[in-house]
């Protein structure tokens, strides 16, 4: 996801109604706080402008936007969960977790039992900017970070959520214009 994109988005924010323009946002991440103040800096006018709207709300929400943003993710491989619980960003975080596909069932199982793990230890799903990822990779990462203090855990957990944001927005100027702005 290049500028283009995100300029593209930007202008596609920038034109939607507030109810549009809310909905496309919490597709991008489930912090309601960060919906918020992405809808109170509209218009944004460029990559740039969006891009580090993005960052500088995200860096100054606290602990408990960053849980009801992560709230929004099914776990890594799960996809029974994309089908129903993550409807509305099905798709895209099936396309994010395409390494998993060509997975074994060791690896799956494997991911199965790190998600529980993760969950038992930090209270929360697992977060990974999975994208250009392998289902190895994402499962060795997962392995590094329960490792982590829980402290420490949350922070990277939300580098990840940043990284996420940003390519889902990129990607609301890909969609069909009838989707872009379907909650």
């Amino acid at each position: 996801m290049g500028p283009h994109a995100l300029g593209e988005a930007a202008a596609l924010l920038d034109a939607l109604p507030e109810p549009a323009a809310r909905a496309a946002l919490e597709r991008c991440c489930g912090s309601t706080r960060w919906v918020q103040g992405m809808l109170a800096r509209r218009p944004f006018g460029s990559a740039i402008a969006l891009g580090a709207a993005a960052a500088q709300i995200w860096s100054a929400l606290e602990h408990d936007d960053f849980l009801e943003a992560f709230a929004e993710h099914p776990p890594i491989g799960d996809s029974s969960a994309l089908a129903t619980r993550f409807a509305a960003t099905a798709t895209w975080s099936s396309g994010e977790q395409s390494g998993v596909n060509a997975a074994d069932q060791a690896t799956l199982e494997a991911l199965a039992a790190g998600n529980h793990a993760y969950r038992e230890r930090f209270g929360y799903t697992f977060i990974v900017c999975a994208t250009g990822k392998s289902a190895a990779q994402m499962l060795a990462a997962l392995r590094a970070r329960l490792e982590n203090a829980p402290e420490a855990e949350l922070f990277t957990a939300a580098a990840e959520q940043a990284k996420i944001t940003l390519l889902r927005l990129g990607k609301l100027a890909t969609e069909p214009k009838s989707t872009a702005s379907v909650p």
